[in-house]
């Protein structure tokens, strides 16, 4: 793979279009694409044609059989462009974002190999950093964890801040001192690293050279979308998904927006339309934690998702990553955000 040429990273939140942009700019910035046949007022980017294949970021798509209630592309979409990390773990199975990181760089690592350009596409914020960025998920040990938590017992969860505190400075002035599960974590963290708690918190910072590129669009459009697809998914066949899968979801599966509300509806707990209902409202809730996990990172470059030339300004915004105009703000960008620590486990 050209040293010059950064994997894409589209983010957004859910039913802003995501996954039709990734598939247009697989196409056009593949050998047969317009832009990859002519580079045309340098859309093609520094490095040309190139093929390229999308990697799925999305928590629950990975999930077989769970398609309708997370959205996954259709089959003809998967036809168009080769996706990845769709379909590969059973429902019964719970995933977490330290699995996803190790499948996902190995499968940039191995499309990379093959000269194949890497388009990430996913609203799971930590999910689709943990897969570019530089971030650690530390382990866990019970009998850490058990001693810790006996101490916090013994001498109270202000005391056990305040050790916290003697230990690692940075990390105390960014939490609650009443958070003592959090006060407990870092210690344990910092026992078993030997390295202040701190040191694990998320970064601004590519290990992967990528360009992220966020769909933003009017609140009240992304709500008429999100009411048309909860309709789609009903129409679709929704409740048959669920009812089939039904004892069979692991504690991850089973958090994905829609599935619980259907299994009241099948349990007779609510009626059909309190459950779509429940679903859009919850959706739209969805979508604005979404906005505002995504709005914290400087190195995005948004579009609106509704713009006619949204992927001429795509392949602009690609482009120019390519030629390198970003990547000195990029290298900076961690000195512009304030982290919040309880965001990794």
């Amino acid at each position: 793979m050209p040293s010059d040429t950064k994997v894409i990273s589209i983010i957004g939140p859910t039913a802003s279009g995501k996954t039709a942009l990734a598939i247009a700019l697989a196409q056009a910035l593949g050998p047969s694409g317009a832009a990859g046949a002519s580079g045309a007022a340098g859309t093609a980017g520094a490095a040309g044609s190139q093929p390229c294949e999308i990697v799925n970021a999305d928590a629950y798509q990975m999930y077989r059989h769970m398609d309708i209630g997370t959205a996954k592309a259709s089959a003809e979409e998967q036809a168009r462009v080769p996706h990845h990390l769709l379909d590969i773990i059973e429902p019964s199975e719970d995933m977490s974002v330290a699995r996803f990181q190790q499948l996902a760089r190995d499968c940039i690592g191995r499309l990379q190999e093959r000269g194949v350009r890497p388009i990430l596409v996913g609203g799971s914020g930590l999910y689709a950093r943990a897969a570019i960025d530089a971030i650690e998920f530390p382990g866990t040990d019970p009998d850490v964890r058990a001693r810790v938590e006996e101490r916090a017992e013994r001498i109270g969860e202000q005391a056990l801040f305040d050790e916290l505190a003697k230990k690692d400075p940075e990390a105390a002035a960014r939490m609650d001192a009443r958070n003592v599960r959090r006060t407990i974590r870092a210690l344990e963290v910092i026992e078993l690293t030997g390295r202040p708690f701190s040191a694990s918190l998320p970064r601004y910072s590519y290990v992967i050279p990528t360009v992220q590129i966020g769909l933003d669009l009017p609140r009240d459009v992304l709500d008429e979308k999100i009411d048309l697809r909860t309709e789609l998914m009903r129409k679709a066949g929704f409740e048959d998904e669920v009812s089939a899968l039904r004892g069979h979801l692991s504690t991850t599966a089973s958090r994905a927006l829609g599935y619980p509300q259907i299994m009241a509806l099948l349990d007779g707990q609510m009626s059909a339309d309190e459950a779509y209902s429940d679903i859009a409202q919850k959706t739209k809730r969805l979508a604005r934690k979404q906005m505002g996990w995504f709005g914290r990172d400087p190195r995005v470059h948004w579009l609106n998702a509704t713009a006619d030339d949204l992927v001429s300004q795509a392949l602009e915004v690609v482009a120019a990553a390519d030629r390198g105009d970003y990547d000195a703000f990029d290298a900076a960008a961690d000195e512009y955000v304030q982290h919040h620590l309880g965001n990794v486990d």
